[in-house]
């Protein structure tokens, strides 16, 4: 929806707003103009149901305000002493339209110092479930989201079944885009399994200032994108797009940012020209396939040589395909029943047509790509028959239909055309930045499907506060308990922050015993 629409849409909304309550405004003592005044209204209004002012604030925060519009007409409803059950739920199935029932044909009466508690004990724990859902879809959208690591594309640094905490302010909280929205959970409710969104109407893109920029190496979560599943399955059904804040939201090593120029030599990440260094707690792993003499237990290959990530290639347990580590191949080399051992990597120049740009004049692979240029902000690039595929997606899409401009790439010839008009040159209007998995065989990036846009930036995973291991037997065992309440950055093995966690809860317990054994006293 264009400014113009969003500017109608809301006046609309101060329309029936004023023609529902400009009679209920006056019985409460205050000017019937004052229910017209878009924003003044709802302050007046607060002031009305004896609610702070701030409340006003929350009206203008998507999703958490499709949940305090029904609180507010009920609070209406009983400031001017509409409390049954019926009212109440009146109220809400009719989208506050039954206010307009109250206000023209009912003589009621304001209630200045009503009691704010609810009447009924279903009122007030409906109203507790309301502000819990409000407070945590607040802290959730705009400070941390819980996220849950799925694939082994960073294991080793991440691991499959971690549970982390993703700041949203370190890179500046992204605002929901679609308003009409079912509240903390992300494209699809669950149990449900259906849909959590209405697609339209979009709120334009914007994102609070962050105190840090993406640095090279950071690990990033976004949201994926391109629209269709690659390699993975097909998108389920009614989800081939997807709004940018409803993508499958994915975790990665940001390994280039903006101005860049980034190669990838034999599976190793250059940037400019020399070899990107990686922090200590990283672990690349590249693919191997081995053989062995006699059948290969994989549950030895995790505790005597810490290969996590095995695939048996044949049902005698002698033919497998495992992601490793340089550290892990070496000691590998000395089982004494190995057979073979060989490195799966691609061969310089040999294409893979589902390599980024997918365009057999660029033959890369995942393990020979590029070198490319990263766009920047600001950054103006040539544009010709030989380029455009690195940028027709960014200039049709990212910075395109995304953005709400109806761009349209084609070709005469030689010559690129934008909207029927000669391209011989682009600026770019975002940063983009390139996402890799520290598995480098094994792991769905941006050597698929190309850059990755800021806009989609999600934030920045700081903490992991569970980890869970499928494959362990027993609870305790599934539990793995020194990577629990670790920080995903820093230098050196990651320290468990779990005991400290507990003496501190235990401290509050044991302080919030006393408080109240003292009030109790006082009393």
């Amino acid at each position: 929806m264009s400014f113009t629409g969003w500017l109608l849409f809301i006046l609309i909304l101060q329309v029936v707003h004023f023609a529902g309550t400009w009679k209920l405004y006056t019985i409460a003592g205050r000017k019937a103009w004052e229910a017209a005044v878009p924003v003044y209204n709802a302050v007046i209004l607060m002031k009305i149901i004896n609610r702070p002012w701030w409340w006003t604030i929350l009206f203008f925060v998507p999703i958490v305000n499709l949940i305090m519009f029904p609180v507010v007409w009920v609070e209406t409803l009983r400031s001017f002493g509409r409390n049954s059950t019926t009212d109440t739920v009146l109220g809400i199935v009719t989208l506050g339209l039954y206010i307009y029932y109250i206000n023209y044909t009912q003589n009621v009466t304001y209630i200045e110092n009503r009691d704010l508690k609810p009447r009924t004990s279903t009122g007030e724990w409906v109203s507790s479930i309301l502000f819990a859902v409000v407070a945590a879809t607040i802290v959730h959208t705009y400070f941390m989201q819980p996220f849950t690591i799925p694939t082994s594309s960073l294991e080793k640094t991440l691991l499959v079944g971690d549970f982390l905490f993703v700041s949203k302010f370190h890179y500046g909280a992204r605002t929901p885009m679609t308003p009409i929205s079912f509240p903390m959970v992300h494209d699809t409710i669950p149990v449900a399994k259906v849909k959590s969104y209405a697609p339209k109407p979009q709120i334009p893109y914007f994102r609070f200032p962050g105190f840090q920029d993406i640095e090279r190496n950071d690990i990033v979560v976004f949201s994926w994108p391109v629209d269709n599943f690659v390699d993975i399955g097909p998108p389920p059904t009614g989800y081939a797009y997807k709004p940018i804040d409803k993508k499958s939201n994915y975790v990665k090593r940001c390994v280039g940012i903006p101005g860049d120029s980034l190669e990838v030599r034999d599976g190793y990440v250059y940037i400019n020209g020399k070899k990107n260094e990686l922090p200590d707690r990283a672990k690349l792993q590249f693919g191997y396939q081995f053989a062995t003499t006699k059948p290969f237990n994989p549950k030895f290959a995790i505790e005597q040589y810490n290969i996590t990530d095995l695939y048996p290639l044949n049902n005698s347990y002698q033919v497998f395909q495992a992601h490793m580590t340089d550290a892990e191949y070496e000691k590998l080399k000395n089982y004494p029943n190995l057979d073979t051992i060989v490195k799966t990597t691609a061969r310089k120049g040999e294409w893979n047509e589902g390599t980024f740009p997918q365009d057999s004049k660029f033959p890369w692979n995942s393990d020979f790509f590029g070198p490319i240029y990263i766009p920047k902000a600001g950054a103006t690039v040539a544009i010709d028959a030989e380029s455009i595929p690195m940028y027709k997606r960014i200039i049709e899409v990212y910075e395109g239909s995304e953005l709400g401009f109806d761009n349209k790439i084609t070709q005469s010839g030689t010559q690129v055309l934008l909207n029927g008009n000669p391209l011989t040159e682009y600026t770019f209007k975002m940063d983009y930045y390139w996402m890799m998995g520290d598995n480098r065989s094994n792991s769905q990036d941006a050597r698929m499907w190309g850059y990755v846009p800021f806009n989609h930036v999600v934030g920045k995973p700081v903490f992991v506060w569970m980890s869970w291991d499928t494959n362990a037997k027993g609870i305790a065992n599934k539990i793995r308990w020194e990577r629990l309440f670790t920080t995903v950055g820093g230098n050196g093995e990651p320290v468990s922050y779990f005991k400290y966690f507990l003496i501190a809860l235990a401290g509050w317990f044991v302080f919030s015993f006393f408080r109240k054994k003292r009030k109790a006293t006082k009393k």
